[in-house]
């Protein structure tokens, strides 16, 4: 019997493969056309983890399964490689960051292509070559011309040891996660896109996405809709005044305080000066926390008295004004009316300091004089509120409202709770910005002849507190576009999300350096048709890319409003001890011990039979040498298959081989009925369950005599299983196929159908009953007529040992299922 070697077998298909253009894309059909895309990978790091294995095999079964389906395929792959990883690489080890990203961008092509995908590797890209982030560049710069793009002050998180900005996900209990220096929060001049203005828009969008449940939910609420009103208080003394947002405006009578956030503009200008030295130290406190830790449920509440009183403009009371970390000047308007009574964070702020607690909101079935153990925060009806006592909520926060604009005091307003998306990084190694600075002419945008703005290679870029092209003269001298004098460039760089935002768009048309996106392909081809990835980017790049998208609707270059139409998140495979793998936890696990043991199709079946695509779960190694063993199974029962059909040549067909044949028909159509239903869902594990089900069939037909195994049944359940695995396991399917006789690729036939009328077996078991009693079970066509089955069980030998010499009264007969005889 033909040995298999896999290391052969995969370099020589994966050669044909490249060579022969098999999975090269024709932009020009766009009949049956679907675009499947995985997240691309960072090349910050030197080799594949089994985690982009997870995502990308699997993923390539599915577009296998497509494109035998009859689908044109396109299924590209590239690379996300700006960015701060190889940056900090670089710092570490003084490896250039272009030097090491070109290095490991060359190695991890060649671990991609080992997976054995349908990559066109003809539309690739890179996120860090001129020839991808020129169009980067000229998307901020059609987003500027809109007015989208524009600059302004901003609170960031500070690395004073780094000396750079960090995100907020970046920050760990006040700290830098890479350093452990303590965060402090300072403002710099920044880059926004105004994502804000499409924030309705984009939940809207959500409803007729086929995404999980659980992303959707997760951007409805990053978004932060929020139905209220704006309402105005006066500072008493003074002629400024403050602006509130609210949902409860039914809870306004219900203030006792007012809470402004640190950072607001008025803390320090309002502040009595007995108290300013507190105000101020305690802004100093503050700014060495993120966002998250102020918003913590778990952190006391601290604050500052002002000393001033605000007016309520509903009722002319006065109430103090504090400053507490819990309010955040960049959601709402960075001031609360507090009403304790009625909000946990305003309860909590006024036990600690001892401020009043006025209910204004009656629970159904509760008393006014009943003191609160806690806010209650539902609707209820008004109390100790004027002229709104009795009223129920939903009309009160009406009445109310239009009292205050009557009033000229307040509005009904929608807010969000999203913030506009903040662009420029103090980095190196990302796209410039393409804006300078012009002493007569302020900021200028460059013109899109002159793209791309390049990057220069000889900048220091450990960092100092000032972006590294800041030290570059060369880079940041410049003349300006509309007069042609001295001007400065943007020495910030671009947030790596603005090249992942659109990139999506861009691989059908690699190779084309006329436009960012080909129009009339763009029409055809996009938008993608299945989105394979972690749920992890739900609130950053999913939602980035949709408003690029829709953004660039509006600007007249897309004519659909959604990238991904459809979207699949692959689980997380743990490390022994259930822990995410981390290399700092020393559990991370490198699949090349794996593929160079046992080959990649080995690899491709163990990660999507051990797991639940969708869920992950923890590593168990001993499965990869199962699933070895079942592969090789699979291999020989092909092999004995072929020589059956090749040698047999006096088939004798006998009542055993009708019943094993028939039992074989059966596993085959209905495990083929289950391949494609699972597969169609991704749920490959219980796919390869039913495969491993019909490889057992298979053997079992084999242990019949080999003059009674029917050559044409053999050749047909044999070529059915080699197509149906071949996307799971491709290299092996095409060597198969090839030793079944055939010339051109697997890839190039048709996903095999299974039999209707086969799903049911030929066969059936009868069970046979003397007064209700079984007495026999026998097994019968199926179908047989009614009188038929009944001189069967009435001719039954052991029958006839319970009916002899007795009076038949009736016979009942249940078709297929049994048959119970009456006697007496």
């Amino acid at each position: 019997m033909k040995e298999y070697n896999f290391k052969e077998v995969e370099k020589k298909w994966q050669k044909i493969w490249e060579e022969s253009g098999l999975h090269k894309t024709d932009f020009s059909e766009s009949k049956n056309k679907l675009y499947v895309l995985e997240m691309f990978s960072y090349p910050s790091g030197n080799k594949l983890h089994n985690g982009h294995w997870y995502n990308y095999a699997p993923s390539d079964t599915w577009a296998r399964f497509k494109k035998m389906q009859g689908f044109n395929i396109f299924h590209p792959m590239g690379f996300d490689a700006f960015g701060l990883p190889a940056e900090n690489f670089a710092i570490k080890t003084g490896v250039h960051p272009k030097d090491s990203t070109d290095k490991n961008t060359v190695f991890m092509t060649e671990q991609l292509k080992q997976i054995g995908a349908t990559y066109d590797w003809e539309k690739t890209l890179d996120t860090s070559k001129e020839n991808y982030y020129k169009w980067t560049q000229w998307l901020f710069l059609q987003l500027y011309k809109k007015g989208l793009a524009y600059k302004a002050n901003a609170p960031v998180n500070w690395c004073p040891k780094d000396k750079t900005v960090l995100a907020n996900e970046q920050v760990i209990n006040g700290t830098c996660e890479r350093c452990g220096t303590q965060v402090i929060r300072k403002k710099l001049s920044q880059w926004f896109f105004k994502i804000t203005d499409y924030a309705e828009e984009l939940l809207e969008g959500l409803e007729k996405l086929d995404w999980p449940e659980k992303t959707k939910k997760m951007q409805f609420e990053w978004i932060g809709k929020s139905i209220g009103s704006e309402i105005e208080f006066k500072i008493k003394n003074s002629d400024k005044t403050f602006k509130v947002f609210t949902t409860r405006p039914d809870t306004l009578l219900g203030a006792t305080y007012c809470t402004l956030a640190p950072e607001h503009e008025l803390a320090e200008q309002i502040t009595t000066q007995e108290n300013l030295a507190k105000i101020k130290a305690y802004k100093e406190e503050v700014v060495k926390l993120s966002e998250l830790d102020r918003l913590s449920a778990s952190r006391e509440k601290t604050g500052v008295f002002t000393g001033a009183f605000a007016i309520n403009p509903i009722n002319n009371e006065e109430i103090p004004i504090w400053i507490s970390d819990y309010v955040l000047v960049t959601y709402g308007t960075g001031a609360v009316m507090a009403v304790p009574a009625h909000d946990e964070r305003d309860f909590e702020f006024a036990k600690v300091f001892g401020l009043p607690i006025r209910k204004v909101i009656l629970q159904k079935g509760t008393k006014i004089e009943t003191e609160l153990s806690e806010a209650y925060t539902e609707n209820g009806t008004l109390v100790n509120s004027h002229g709104f006592d009795g009223m129920e909520s939903v009309l009160a926060k009406q009445k109310i409202t239009e009292t205050l604009k009557q009033n000229g005091k307040g509005e009904a307003k929608i807010n969000y709770r999203l913030r506009d998306w903040l662009v420029s990084r103090q980095r190196y190694w990302g796209s410039p910005i393409p804006i300078v600075n012009c002493e007569k002419c302020g900021e200028v945008a460059v013109c899109e002849k002159d793209l791309p703005v390049t990057l220069p290679y000889d900048v220091e870029f450990t960092p100092d507190g000032d972006s590294p092209l800041a030290k570059h003269k060369t880079f940041k001298d410049t003349t300006c576009p509309n007069c042609n004098g001295k001007a400065i460039r943007e020495v910030d760089t671009l947030d790596t999300f603005i090249c992942s935002s659109w990139y999506y768009l861009r691989y059908p048309s690699v190779g084309n350096d006329e436009v960012a996106f080909d129009f009339e392909i763009t029409k055809k081809w996009l938008p993608v048709d299945r989105y394979v990835g972690g749920a992890e980017h739900a609130t950053k790049h999913l939602l980035y890319a949709r408003f690029v998208t829709k953004a660039l609707r509006d600007l007249g270059f897309l004519g659909f409003d959604e990238p991904f139409l459809s979207l699949t998140h692959q689980g997380t495979i743990t490390g022994a001890d259930g822990r995410k793998m981390s290399k700092s936890l020393g559990n991370v696990i490198n699949p090349e011990p794996y593929v160079e043991e046992f080959g990649s199709d080995v690899f491709r079946v163990y990660l999507m039979f051990n797991f639940a695509f969708e869920e992950g779960g923890p590593w168990e190694d001993s499965q990869v040498k199962a699933i070895n063993k079942f592969i090789k199974r699979l291999y020989n029962a092909v092999q004995n298959g072929i020589l059956v059909f090749e040698t047999q040549n006096n088939f004798v067909q006998t009542q055993e081989e009708k019943k094993a044949g028939s039992e074989l028909y059966y596993v085959l159509n209905n495990s083929l009925s289950g391949i494609w239903k699972d597969t169609e869902k991704f749920h490959f594990n219980t796919a390869i369950a039913r495969m491993m089900e019909l490889v057992n069939e298979i053997y079992k037909y084999f242990s019949l005599p080999k003059e009674n195994q029917n050559p044409a049944t053999v050749r047909e359940v044999i070529t059915k299983l080699v197509l149906a695995f071949a996307p799971f396991a491709p290299h092996l399917s095409e060597e198969m196929w090839r030793d079944l006789g055939n010339t051109d690729s697997i890839f190039k036939e048709s996903f095999p159908k299974y039999d209707e009328s086969k799903l049911q077996k030929e066969m059936v078991e009868i069970v046979l009953q003397v007064n209700g009693k079984i007495r026999e079970k026998i097994e019968a066509e199926r179908d047989l007529g009614t009188k038929l089955v009944e001189e069967i069980a009435l001719s039954n030998e052991k029958i006839k040992t319970f009916t002899d010499g007795k009076q038949i009264l009736k016979v009942i007969v249940v078709p297929n299922k049994l048959v119970n005889i009456v006697v007496r």
